[in-house]
């Protein structure tokens, strides 16, 4: 190593003794992501604009894509033959190891089956159990209670934690669950609102999710086998939801080729004034998470059908997306209205009535009951290998 320039004389030609190896720098993870960005480049790789770590490569009927995280990566194609002389290529830039077909990713195991692919976290979650005592404990129908409203005032019933770390590594852990389990993912996101004061009943929850957890610990995500390129979305909210801040809880499910694909499950910062507003808020978070699926598809050189739809219970958003006018009523969130109107408007987006039993987005914004959860879970495409 050159010493940095201003600490020596022009004359002085001597060196920094490297005491410690690059790879356990700051500076190391960038360092080796610029040497393998320019490697692929170098074999005709493109780098995703909607995702970083992908790199894309299609020509001449050959499709190759790469996807990076740190020192890991995964490598799938249409062309055997291709696969394996760029596996030649990338030992010839760097020290790799070739694992053979993909069957475990950080925590994830990947099964293949008669319908297709089965991603679970079946390990992770015995883990889990076992770290809490909870594998001898008594299954849970559901993760959460129907209709609950959880409190954030401590009281003499149900006082403060005294050990914090532990709840917060306790939901830490079960977020990351939540990449294969979207099951759970309302009971998460209403336990992570509380990692700075939880309260007994809070860690309470947390236990009965592990319980929900121990029915099924090897439950995952099935992505079926498909022809149709189709992709189409659900959104809903439960319009005022918190009882100390009036915020709404909303959530989105996008499928493609009939397998869900992403979902999320939130409490937006700001107050919807109207269960419309709180509607028509849920509805463009599901519309910018359909362009980038959508962006992202096509980089993968799949042909999608447009419009995609977009399936709402709430008549007034639909009518407001369609039509152009209520502009006192809407004046407050008319940058949302702007935006899936335009998406409309291009044939992108299709807004379509469901009826409120059908909507699969129930069980990412409240606490259901045993059989509308377990139905919900069904439509969810959820398989137990």
């Amino acid at each position: 190593m050159t010493l940095p320039e201003g600490y020596f004389s022009k004359n002085d030609k001597r060196v920094c003794k490297l005491n410690k190896s690059l790879y356990g720098l700051k500076q190391a993870p960038r360092q080796r992501n610029e040497k393998l960005n320019s490697a692929l480049v170098e074999h005709g790789f493109k780098q995703s604009t909607c995702d970083y770590s992908l790199y894309v490569k299609s020509s001449d009927n050959v499709f190759i894509a790469i996807l990076v995280y740190v020192n890991d990566n995964v490598v799938t194609g249409n062309n055997l033959n291709e696969i394996e002389k760029f596996k030649l290529f990338l030992k010839s830039k760097f020290q790799i190891k070739d694992l053979g077909k993909l069957k475990y990713f950080f925590g994830i195991e990947i099964l293949n089956n008669e319908k297709g692919i089965c991603m679970n976290q079946r390990k992770y979650c015995l883990d889990l159990l076992s770290d809490y005592g909870m594998l001898g404990c008594k299954p849970a129908n559901t993760p959460i209670e129907s209709n609950l409203c959880v409190s954030c005032d401590p009281s003499e019933k149900d006082p403060l934690l005294s050990n914090i770390t532990e709840y917060q590594k306790l939901i830490g852990r079960l977020i990351y669950l939540t990449l294969t389990r979207p099951d759970i993912s309302y009971a998460v996101q209403v336990l992570s609102q509380f990692m700075h004061a939880p309260l007994q009943s809070h860690l309470n929850l947390a236990f009965r999710v592990l319980r929900y957890l121990k029915c099924a610990p090897g439950k995952g995500i099935q992505f079926v086998k498909g022809i149709d390129l189709d992709v189409y979305a659900y959104c809903d909210v439960d319009w005022g939801k918190c009882k100390v801040m009036r915020n709404s809880v909303s959530g989105y499910l996008v499928y493609f080729c009939g397998s869900l694909i992403s979902w999320k499950s939130k409490k937006p910062d700001i107050v919807a004034r109207s269960s419309t507003e709180a509607e028509y808020k849920a509805m463009a978070a599901a519309a910018c998470e359909i362009v980038w699926i959508k962006n992202l598809l096509q980089e993968l050189n799949a042909n999608l059908k447009l419009p995609i739809n977009l399936f709402c219970d709430n008549n007034s958003a639909i009518q407001i997306a369609a039509n152009p006018v209520f502009h006192e009523r809407t004046k407050h969130f008319k940058i949302d209205i702007h935006f899936i109107r335009q998406k409309v408007s291009i044939g992108l987006i299709k807004i379509v009535k469901v009826p409120s039993v059908l909507q699969y987005t129930d069980i990412l914004t409240k606490g259901l009951s045993v059989t509308q959860h377990g139905f919900l879970s069904s439509k969810l495409g959820l398989y137990d290998m």
